[in-house]
């Protein structure tokens, strides 16, 4: 399924699927905060190194499959599909943007 995306939030589904990580810098503003899995991350290189080690221990694929968009910011539903119980797995992403980039997001 093809849908609309902001570029960020687009970059960011890319580079989960294994585009380069250098792109999460265009993404990400250099404040940005993840919360994953109980944890926070914060700054590029933190975003960075949680995603390559996400990638690393699940092995996945994700496909984003819902987005909806308000002042807020994008709230996707994406399918991932891994090396992980209970895949595929449908998994919310809240993103808040400033300028087209990620200042913020939670996956749940």
């Amino acid at each position: 399924m093809s849908i609309s995306l902001p570029d960020s939030v687009a970059t960011f589904f890319q580079v989960s699927n294994g585009a380069a990580p250098s792109a999460l810098r265009r993404a990400f503003s250099e404040k940005s905060v993840v919360h994953d899995e109980g944890q926070t991350y914060q700054g590029h290189e933190e975003i960075e190194a949680w995603l390559a080690e996400a990638q690393r221990k699940y092995a996945y694929r994700v496909e984003p499959l819902t987005a909806v968009q308000d002042d807020a910011g994008v709230t996707v539903v994406a399918r991932y599909v891994g090396n992980f119980p209970g895949t595929p797995a449908d998994l919310n992403h809240v993103f808040r943007l400033t300028d087209n980039q990620i200042d913020f997001l939670k996956i749940h």
